[in-house]
């Protein structure tokens, strides 16, 4: 071989083990993801203020929690299927904890209504916080304790606690509802009370990704 051709061939290799370990370090990235499952009434509205949020990844809006396979939203949002509205979240660990997506949870939902959120009703639109392994289900029940250790409403908190199962994506149309219909997703959430009922259950402490 000559020095030539030498050279190249080193240049490539080089080149080659550069795009290997590039490939391999985001991969490991990827692995070091974790996954969060909230259901908070109409996933439309959970998905702002977890996607402002440094450290979250994205957002999917689905069901989860039924008995029916493979839901559509006229299925759901019927009832009878078992399944909640919800939304899954992709997070960094290494830059936002679970506890402190939990906190953006429970300041967005109404924990001591038993028959749904705000201007939605029926099960489809509880509110349930899905863990995904031991170390979740410990912090959401000591989360959930807490609260109701602090009593901050008159009604007791009814949100429950449950073991992630099977999660479905929503249709295309639900996903970033927020961003491909603005207007409507506004008229929506003025219309439902959402934001109103909030500040009177959590006062200025209510952050839901709106502003």
């Amino acid at each position: 071989m000559n020095t030539t051709r030498l050279t190249r061939w080193l240049a490539l290799l080089l080149l080659g083990c550069v795009a290997f370990n590039s490939n391999a370090s985001s991969d490991t990235d990827k692995t070091q993801y974790q996954t969060a499952t909230f259901a908070g009434g109409c996933f439309w509205c959970m998905e702002p203020p977890f996607d402002k949020l440094d450290g979250v990844i994205s957002t999917t809006s689905g069901y989860t929690g039924g008995h029916r396979k493979d839901p559509t939203y006229k299925e759901v949002s019927r009832g009878g299927t078992g399944h909640a509205e919800v939304i899954q979240v992709i997070y960094d660990p290494a830059r936002i904890s679970y506890d402190e997506l939990l906190n953006v949870f429970w300041h967005n939902i109404d924990p001591t209504n038993a028959n749904g959120q705000f201007c939605d009703w029926g099960d489809q639109y509880r509110s349930e916080i899905y863990y995904h392994d031991a170390e979740q289900e410990k912090l959401a029940k000591q989360s959930k304790a807490a609260l109701i250790e602090l009593k901050p409403f008159d009604a007791p908190v009814v949100t429950g606690v449950t073991a992630a199962s099977t999660f479905y994506p929503a249709e295309d149309y639900h996903q970033d509802y927020y961003m491909k219909n603005p207007v409507r997703y506004k008229f929506y959430r003025y219309g439902c009370g959402r934001d109103k009922q909030l500040e009177e259950l959590w006062g200025k402490t209510a952050d839901t990704g709106t502003h």
